[in-house]
This record gives structure tokens, C-alpha cells and sequence, in this order.
């Protein structure tokens, strides 16, 4: 299946399932593709035909954005460096989830989460620790037993029960029939552990050459917001005003610049499923798009949170 092709269904698949999409973010590379929202499930999502491909940068920067919404990364793909993936099956790709287009039909519209996860030299899965020990305990067995039982070490029966080890998927097996209970856990692909702080610390490592972005940046810094440029997304810097009180998507914008309308409407369209105020910085006080503009003669004139939002 081609790239185009692949994302047609994916974007087909996830409104049947009910989720708010996004319009295709295609005005400029971007490191996703959509941005999605079903409830409180929010991911920003790219498409693959060779998940191998993707490069260390862009998958960080798409972890760092999902970090700022508290949102998941996600890659939908069919191989990895040439391999076919396998569905019901989750990979990991710069430690973004990667998954094929039927394993994301599954969970979407029947709710069958993947219980294998791939990993170097094999297939491995995680255990319900509290379980293992509650029905353990409920059978009168010691760890001491259990694991001479099962033929593994008691340490690795005691990372099983600690959540500290995964198993493969024969052990999970033979431990599930020796306790005669359901012990794998489902992976959510939509849920991962977030790093609040790791976007504002990728900011550092992205060199900003323009002066008006640097501008705006500079600004925003001025009037305690927490911001950060973005290379590769249809907006220019994400900010962040009282730990979440004010998520701000924003484009730096210049008259000379072409495909601004498409761009904008990409911004605002992100807006809306992220929960975020789309906002455009431009150089003339007589820009005219359907979002709230500022000139950043405008902007420079701003010297408290307050007057920023009293623009909205």
C-alpha cells in the first residue's frame, strides 16, 4: 500500500471510530500528519509506508509537541527497515509506538488492544504483577515454587510480580496455564509516560534563524510564557502560559510568504482538536486571515500575560 493510500484509511478508519481529526498538515514538511481526539485520547500521528525511515530529529520533535498536549506519538506503518510488520503487534520506532493499519482498526472500532510488543530478539509481553502475586498467594504457592514450577529463576519470576521485567511470549503463556488466569496486559497505544519538561529542552538544541521568530520567542519569554520554536509542523512555536492555562499555536507570518492561507488553516484546524488558541504573529497591521493576528509591532508593546489573551 502506498503512502497516500495508507493515509487515506487511516484518516477513514479513525472518523468511522468517532475521533475529531484534523485537516492533513501538507503546507510545509511536517512531522505529523494529523492530530487526533476521541474524549480524552489525544495523539499527534504520522504515516509510513517503512517506519525505518523516519528520521532521529523529526521523531524527536514529534515527541516533544505530544509532550507538550500530553498527547501520544504515533506512527502507522506496514514495514520496518523492509520487514513487514506483523498486525496485533506494537514496534517502537525513537520509542514512538508503531503500529500497522489493521492493528489500529482493531483498536479504534473494536477495542482489541495488542497484547505483544517486539523488541530486540523477540516478542515480549507485559504481565499484571499484582495479579501473578494475588493468585500466587491464593494457591498456596512460594515465589521459591512457582519458579522451579515454571523453570525460570526466582528473580525473574520476582520482576514479573514488580512489573520490572517483561516475558516472552512462550513464558507469559506457560505461566497463564500454570495459574490457569488471564495475566498479559493490553498496551494502550494512546497512553505513554510524559516528560513535561523534555519539549522546552529540545528547544535548545533547535538554532533559530530568523530574527522575527527570535522576536517572538524573546516576547513571550518576556511575559513568563514557557515557549519554544517548532521546525517541522505547520506553526512556527507552541506556548504555554500557567502550566496549561493558555496552550498557544502560533505562525510567524510575512506578507511575502506564499501558501499562507492552506498554513493558516492548518494551524486552526490543530487548534481546535488540541484545545489550543491559534495565533498569527505578522510584520503588517494589515494582514487578513480568518485567525486573530498580531502585529509584532504590536506584540513587542506587551508586558503582561493578561494584555496577550485580552486579544482573544
Amino acid at each position: 500500500m502506498k503512502r497516500a493510500e495508507m493515509l487515506d484509511a487511516t484518516e477513514s478508519i479513525l472518523k468511522k471510530a468517532g475521533f475529531q481529526v484534523s485537516k492533513r498538515c501538507v503546507s510545509r514538511p511536517s512531522c505529523f500528519d494529523l492530530t487526533i481526539r476521541k474524549g480524552e485520547q489525544l495523539a499527534f500521528l504520522k504515516t509510513f509506508t517503512n517506519v525505518g525511515n523516519i528520521t532521529t530529529k523529526d521523531a524527536l520533535e514529534l515527541k516533544t509537541i505530544s509532550n507538550f498536549f500530553l498527547a501520544a506519538p504515533l506512527f502507522v506503518s506496514s514495514k520496518m527497515r523492509g520487514k513487514p510488520l506483523e498486525d496485533d503487534t506494537v514496534y517502537e520506532r525513537c520509542n514512538i509506538y508503531a503500529i500497522t493499519l489493521k492493528t489500529l482498526e482493531d483498536i479504534v472500532l473494536q477495542n482489541m488492544h495488542p497484547l505483544v510488543e517486539a523488541g530486540p530478539g523477540g516478542y515480549y509481553v507485559s504481565l499484571d504483577g499484582d495479579a501473578i502475586r494475588e493468585t500466587r498467594q491464593k494457591l498456596g504457592l512460594s515465589i521459591g515454587k512457582l519458579a522451579e514450577m515454571m523453570g525460570i529463576s526466582r528473580r525473574t519470576l520476582y520482576g514479573y510480580e514488580k512489573g520490572m521485567t517483561k516475558a516472552s511470549v512462550s513464558a507469559a503463556y506457560n505461566l497463564e496455564w500454570v495459574l490457569g488466569t488471564p495475566l498479559v496486559k493490553p498496551i494502550n497505544v494512546f497512553k505513554r509516560d510524559f516528560q513535561s519538561t523534555g519539549f522546552f529542552a529540545a528547544a535548545k538544541r533547535i538554532i533559530i534563524q530568523s530574527r522575527f521568530l527570535q522576536a517572538v520567542l524573546k516576547k513571550f519569554a518576556q511575559i513568563n510564557f514557557k515557549v519554544t520554536p517548532v521546525t517541522k509542523a505547520p506553526f512556527d512555536f507552541v506556548a504555554q502560559f500557567s502550566e496549561g492555562q493558555l496552550m498557544v499555536l502560533g505562525g510567524v507570518v510575512s506578507q511575502k510568504e506564499k501558501n499562507v492561507e492552506q498554513r493558516t488553516e492548518e494551524i486552526v484546524s490543530v487548534s481546535k482538536v488540541a484545545n489550543a488558541q491559534p495565533v498569527l504573529i505578522t510584520d503588517s497591521k494589515e494582514f487578513s486571515q480568518r485567525i486573530p493576528f498580531i502585529p509584532l509591532e504590536d506584540l513587542v508593546k506587551i508586558q503582561h500575560p493578561w494584555e496577550f489573551m485580552a486579544q482573544f
